[in-house]
């Protein structure tokens, strides 16, 4: 799906929300998060927890539903359908959600805390103040809003979320995890080329094999992570402060990064 139907399905499907006349702007800006669709709920748990049952171990279609505000925590939703869902404050603490699909999802402030999510899909979901500490990302799409959100001890091992190059016609669809709080979290082998990680707190995180390529990293807190084979060709690290980090001799592409100058080592 490119970004221009993506857009106009968001128009169309969001009917009871008041979205801004200018589609370039950011997505947290067009949408009423006020409204009826963004905060309540359409089922209960109960409701969920009886079509995980009548599905019989299928997985379970949520498309298009409001759960905002809901505990749906320990629930097993792998490879559950939740494109266009609304999470919104909702409560998913150690929900089984590997393999699911949770492209185009609403979940700003929601709480994933030790859910899985191994192989899920949240193409351009909207997490902004979410938490997904502790929880296993391992092999996740991650390209979509994740800015302030918190993935204290997270796995992002092998995690996509490099942007693709391919379809880009409406402009460039980016993971972006600006100001995000990542300590101790891992992201060894994960592809993150042309994200944008200003400000985000990555201190003690596990980088090494990771593709930063072409990364916005300003203002990074990169102290005692280690960074072995970290790929930062083309990446900007004006104020990046990477002191006390480990493997720094060993990045790819350091002498190739915009603004080293500017950046804190040891």
């Amino acid at each position: 799906m490119n970004r221009r139907h993506w857009l106009l399905g968001l128009v169309s499907l969001l009917g009871g929300v008041r979205v801004l006349p200018a589609l370039g702007q950011g997505m947290m800006g067009q949408v009423d998060l006020s409204s009826p669709r963004m905060t309540r709920a359409e089922l209960d748990r109960a409701a969920i927890e009886g079509m995980i049952g009548d599905a019989g171990g299928n997985p379970v279609d949520l498309r298009d539903r409001s759960l905002n505000g809901l505990d749906l925590s320990g629930l097993n939703l792998a490879g559950a359908r939740l494109q266009w869902a609304r999470l919104n404050k909702a409560r998913l603490r150690a929900c089984d959600l590997e393999g699911a699909d949770l492209g185009m999802v609403w979940a700003v402030a929601a709480d994933f805390t030790e859910a899985t999510l191994r192989n899920a899909d949240l193409f351009q979901g909207q997490y902004r103040r979410a938490i997904f500490d502790r929880a296993d990302l391992s092999g996740a799409r991650l390209i979509g809003n994740f800015d302030m959100v918190r993935f204290n001890g997270a796995r992002l091992h092998g995690a996509r979320g490099g942007a693709d190059m391919r379809n880009q016609s409406m402009g460039l669809i980016r993971a972006s995890f600006r100001s995000a709080v990542l300590e101790n979290a891992d992201l060894s082998a994960a592809d993150f080329s042309r994200a944008d990680f200003e400000y985000a707190k990555l201190r003690g995180a596990d980088l090494e094999g990771a593709d930063f390529t072409r990364v916005l990293l300003g203002g990074a807190d990169l102290r005692g992570a280690n960074l072995r084979g970290l790929v930062l060709d083309g990446a900007d690290i004006a104020s990046v402060d990477f002191r006390g980090a480990e493997g720094v001799e060993a990045i790819v592409g350091l002498d190739r990064t915009k603004n080293r100058n500017r950046a804190f080592f040891d």
